[in-house]
């Protein structure tokens, strides 16, 4: 029963086609994608448009949900390793629900579809510029360029046991969506908007044919999402157990900085940039262990 509630909707027109599987609160301080998907099956079931396949809408961290807090006892987006997969007595809150999900997911075998694509929302800290954050396996990378915004590449691989790796791993197609930042009500119209693209280049749907239209696209592609550009990151600044760190003000995801540029403090000494490039993920809350990331363009 745990896995019924976990479930924000599931909307089909019996037609064969794709899977659209899309997680949303894998961390518990972003409910945006959570709003977004509950506004998407409330438009689906009342205006009952054509699409092909399946859309399934899935909660991700609910007990920190629950507390409007990152997590409650590890980041559930560093637990989808083999090995805790793998492990059919999980240890912490974030296991369980990890194995929930999956549950979820193998209930929806790529037996029944044409093809398995999957979408992770979230949010940052700090403001920011919608992006996509994608692994360069599988057709991820061709499947994400047909969306309107900024697409990073090398997140997962950089930091093991993201959803985004586990997916892909199993065969899905997609990427990891950062919508902007945690409480702005931006972050649900652009989450919004790209669960509708998905649908369209995904499911087949027309996007015309729903009666939010052209709002809930049009706010996303017109109003915040930028031309895009591909990055890649080249530095991860880890935060270990005991560090005291501290980002300096200010910082915005995608923020030119420069070689000698102070931006953060830890331990009592400066972290100053080496490159000339652009910053990405500052840290400007209580839990997470990584500091920040420095990302070039491609």
């Amino acid at each position: 029963m745990k896995e019924k509630t976990r479930i924000i909707g599931e909307y089909t027109s019996n037609k064969e086609g794709p899977l659209l599987f899309v997680t949303a609160g894998v961390h518990g301080n972003e409910p945006s994608g959570v709003k977004a998907l509950k506004k998407v099956f409330s438009e689906l079931e009342k205006t009952k448009p054509e699409i092909k396949g399946t859309i399934v809408g899935v909660m991700g961290n609910k007990a920190a949900l629950d507390k409007a807090q990152r997590y409650i006892d590890e980041d559930l987006n560093r637990t989808w390793t083999e090995e805790n997969v793998k492990n059919q007595d999980p240890e912490t809150q974030e296991q369980r629900e990890m194995h929930e999900i999956i549950n979820i997911l193998e209930g929806h075998p790529k037996t029944h579809y044409t093809k398995r694509y999957f979408l992770d929302c979230h949010t940052t800290s700090s403001d920011s510029l919608p992006y996509i954050s994608v692994q360069d396996v599988n057709d991820n990378v061709d499947w994400a360029q047909r969306f309107p915004t900024y697409i990073v590449k090398g997140f997962s691989d950089i930091v093991y046991g993201a959803i985004d790796h586990y997916m892909s791993r199993t065969g899905l197609t997609g990427f990891v969506f950062e919508a902007g930042q945690h409480t702005s009500q931006a972050s649900v119209d652009n989450h919004e908007g790209m669960i509708w693209l998905a649908l369209k280049h995904a499911n087949g749907l027309d996007v015309e044919k729903v009666s939010c239209y052209p709002e809930c696209v049009e706010r996303f592609t017109e109003k915040n999402a930028p031309s895009q550009k591909t990055f890649e990151i080249v530095y991860r600044h880890e935060i270990k157990k005991g560090d005291s760190f501290k980002m300096e003000p200010g910082f915005k995801n995608f923020q030119k900085i420069k070689k000698g540029q102070l931006l953060a403090t830890s331990n009592g000494g400066e972290i100053k940039s080496e490159w000339d490039a652009y910053i990405f993920m500052p840290l400007y809350q209580s839990q997470g262990n990584d500091g920040f990331f420095i990302i070039e363009e491609v």
